[in-house]
This record gives structure tokens, C-alpha cells and sequence, in this order.
């Protein structure tokens, strides 16, 4: 089992000082005035539409989804340099949760270790912010560090290694173990010791002998109960979570041999999940009555986008955003013109223009969101 933080207070206090430096580091790039625009009226969309203020809940949101439409528009905010959305977070119900030294974090994640992992990206994009706008962001960042350690005690030896994907240990995935890859060494940047990035590491070894990614590349859903490779479906946001996390762990460690491993993944997304340059998930259809994408797979394209974003964050190499612009710019593109409606809300369809196929929820509109924000700052302008 891997070591867990000795210490909230001292932790605190350092990932404080580093909050505001890491978020000024990822947002050095000019952004696209014109995509930023786009975004902006996207994000007043999705608040007006789904967002409910009593309850700081997006309806037809869930915990895992409603943390990235936090961690989205402060994403936003900050590449825009705007306070549109100041006061969401300190509202909301994650928010709250985090406001209160009371919060039993354990019961609210109700043993999603995945769910844990967005929480905590989320925690820390509104402590950027916080941070950014000289605020104070203590709070987030004890929550963050506690909903660490959670995911952390939830690794054992069954199958080599790895999280579990929930506390009742049903199931060993690729999802959560790439978020504790992520979320072990963004965490070791923000200044949060060795036993992140030994987490991240280790994390990174079992992964990569997993058997999870296939001979195409890409990363199947999960193992078996007898700890091979499922075969069950390559979702988009597998192949974009573990691009970020390999280049955040690269930008610990400087192996540069890590983000050709993401790269792998990217080219066969690129080249397998899409149709006409554009992100296809396997339950999209743009034809009324055809299958349609669950409540989750909804936001797995702007998941893809917006990991991109943050594996190009780590990269930090000209030539490999080169690589990958024209590509967020055909998402951007696509999104306005095929998936979003009359009212500037974002569908789930963004291959094709919608014949009655696409689905309209937070979730759809928080993904289209992602991949504006994502081209703003890396895409053609």
C-alpha cells in the first residue's frame, strides 16, 4: 500500500504557495480571443440552463460530472482572465463540502474511487483560481489532500497492484488509475512531496504491465477478475487521462520517453475514434432512434480535449503542440457548427449535423465546453 501524507497542515501550506505558480505556469500561452468568446457563451448556457442555485447542483448532473463543470469553468476563467463564474464554486455543493471542516469526504464520494480522482482535479482548478485572484484557497486544498489519501489506501496487491475502482473492490480499471497517475504527479509539482511522485511511478509501472492497452494502442476499459484485459470499450476520456497523466509525471521527472508513450494513445484516438477528424464515441449516433450515449459517456469527448490540453500544459514543447492544434481546432469547429442548437446549448453529437440523435444535458454542454477551452488555448485562431 502506498505511504500516505503525514501531514494536512504542512501540506497545505506549501501546495498554497504553489497553487497560484502552477496555474500562472499553464496559462503562459496567448489564448484565442474568438474561441474564448465562444466558450464563455457556452459556459453562461450550461449555468442558465442546468445549473440550480439551492442546491449547488447542475440538474441531470451527477458528483463526477458536476466537479468537471466546476473544474471547466475555472479553467475558463482563468485562460480568459474573467471572474464571470467567481462565486459558483464557494456555492456549490462540492464547494460547501469543502467550506466545512466537518465533511466526511469518505461518505460523499460513497466509495467512487474514480468519482474521488475528478473531485480533486476539481478542488484544485478552483484553488488555482482562488489563488490566482489572491484569495484563499486553504480550504480546497485540505479537502484535495484528503480525498488523496482515500484514493491512495485504496491500492492493494490484487492483480499486481492498481486502485480499485470503488471501496467494495469489485473491479480494477484503467480510469481511476490513470487519475491517481495524474493526480499523483501534478500533485508532487504543487509541491506535495516524494510520496506523490513514488505514487505516481508506481502507478505508471503497474499501468503500463497491465495488459489494459491493446495492440492498437489504446486503453480497453478495465480487468478481468482474473486480471487481464477485459476487451470492453476504448472510451475516449481513457485516451486523453492518461496523456495528462504521463506528461505530468514527464514534467517531474524529464523522461521524455513518457509522453512518446502518451502519443501512442493520442495517433490511435486521432486515427480510430473519429469520423472526418472528429471524435466519434461507439454510442453516438447522429440518426434519431440509433443508440445513444448513458448519463457518463456524455462527457467523455470533452474529457479527451480537455486532457489534451493539459497533456500539452506538461509538455510544454512547441513541435507537440503543433502536432495536435489542427486537431482541437476541428473539435472546436465541429462542436459549434454540428452540436450546438438555437439556444447555444452543446449536444452530444459533434461528428455529424444532428438528425435527432443528439442528447442535450449538463454533461453534453460541460464536454462541448472542454473542447472550446481546450482550442482556445492550443487550437488555430
Amino acid at each position: 500500500m502506498f505511504a500516505s501524507t503525514t501531514c494536512l497542515v504542512m501540506l497545505t501550506s506549501i501546495l498554497s504557495v504553489h497553487a497560484a505558480s502552477v496555474s500562472h505556469q499553464h496559462q503562459k500561452r496567448a489564448q484565442c480571443a474568438a474561441i474564448l468568446t465562444t466558450a464563455e457563451s457556452v459556459a453562461s448556457t450550461l449555468q442558465a440552463h442546468y445549473y440550480d442555485t439551492g442546491t449547488g447542483m447542475y440538474n441531470g448532473g451527477s458528483l463526477w460530472t458536476d466537479a468537471n463543470a466546476l473544474e471547466d469553468l475555472h479553467n475558463l476563467m482563468l485562460g480568459a482572465d474573467v471572474d464571470t463564474w467567481s462565486t459558483v464554486a464557494d456555492g456549490s455543493y462540492i464547494g460547501k463540502a469543502a467550506l466545512s471542516s466537518s465533511t466526511n469526504w469518505a461518505s460523499l464520494l460513497g466509495g467512487a474511487n474514480d468519482d474521488a480522482g475528478w473531485v480533486l482535479m476539481a478542488l484544485w482548478k478552483i484553488a488555482d483560481y482562488k489563488g490566482a485572484r489572491g484569495l484563499s484557497n486553504t480550504a480546497y486544498l485540505n479537502a484535495a489532500a484528503t480525498i488523496y489519501n482515500l484514493i491512495a489506501g485504496q491500492w492493494d496487491d490484487t492483480c499486481g497492484g492498481g486502485v480499485w475502482w470503488n471501496t467494495a473492490h469489485t473491479y480494477k480499471n484503467a480510469i481511476t488509475n490513470e487519475l491517481f497517475l495524474y493526480v499523483s504527479a501534478d500533485g508532487y509539482l504543487r509541491g506535495g512531496g516524494q510520496t506523490y511522485l513514488d505514487n505516481a511511478n508506481k502507478v505508471w509501472d503497474w499501468l503500463s504491465a497491465s495488459g489494459m492497452r491493446n495492440a492498437q494502442g489504446l486503453w480497453n476499459d478495465g480487468l478481468t477478475d482474473t486480471c487481464v484485459n477485459n476487451g470492453q470499450t476504448t472510451w475516449t476520456y481513457n485516451q486523453g487521462v492518461i496523456a495528462s497523466g504521463l506528461a505530468a509525471l514527464y514534467a517531474a521527472t524529464k523522461n521524455t520517453t513518457l509522453l512518446d508513450q502518451a502519443e501512442i494513445t493520442l495517433d490511435a484516438t486521432i486515427s480510430l475514434l473519429t469520423e472526418d477528424d472528429i471524435l466519434k464515441e461507439s454510442c453516438d449516433d447522429a440518426l434519431s432512434g440509433g443508440s445513444v450515449c448513458d448519463a457518463d459517456q456524455q462527457l467523455f469527448k470533452g474529457l479527451w480535449t480537455k486532457h489534451v490540453q493539459y497533456y500539452l500544459d506538461m509538455a510544454n514543447d512547441s513541435t507537440r503542440t503543433a502536432k495536435y492544434s489542427p486537431f482541437l481546432g476541428s473539435q472546436t469547429s465541429a462542436v459549434f457548427h454540428y452540436g450546438t442548437d438555437a439556444s447555444n446549448d452543446v449536444g452530444s453529437v459533434w461528428y455529424a449535423p444532428d438528425q435527432g440523435g443528439s442528447i442535450f444535458t449538463p454533461k453534453t454542454s460541460t464536454s462541448g465546453l472542454e473542447a472550446h477551452v481546450a482550442a482556445a488555448k492550443y487550437g488555430p485562431c
